[in-house]
């Protein structure tokens, strides 16, 4: 791993929850409101759980097992598990996850997506599984 991804890894590590909702909060302002998030880089797990702006109830959302790789001369995006605690949500989940998304490729761009993917390389080969 390089330096420049072991600081950005420290870096997320150390950013506490409560600023990265305050920031979301700000950014989806009349869109939605973030209340809890928890992002662990190692277990490569996600978290979320929002109310959209004229609803009463939170969504709840867990990411499991993503990965950013590279494939030939494109880079690829995957969600191996995704579930909700809305069924139209977990439908919704369910045609996204477990597929390999190829990653438009900006050539301004392709040093920061050499850097997510190594940042966000897959744990073991066997889950860079393209379908």
């Amino acid at each position: 791993m390089s330096l420049k991804s072991s600081l950005i890894k420290m870096a997320i590590k150390l950013t506490p929850n409560r600023l990265i909702i305050w920031v979301a909060n700000i950014i989806l302002k009349g869109i939605a409101e973030l209340k809890k998030f928890r992002f662990d880089l190692d277990a490569r797990t996600i978290y979320v759980q929002t109310r959209l702006y004229g609803e009463q109830e939170a969504i709840e959302v867990y990411l499991e097992d993503f990965a950013v790789f590279k494939d030939g001369d494109s880079y690829r995006f995957i969600i191996h598990q995704a579930k909700s605690d809305r069924l139209w949500l977990n439908n919704l989940l369910s045609r996204i996850a477990g597929k390999a998304w190829e990653i438009p490729a900006i050539p301004p761009l392709t040093a920061q997506l050499e850097l997510a993917a190594e940042l966000f390389k897959a744990k073991s080969p066997a889950l860079e599984k393209i379908d």
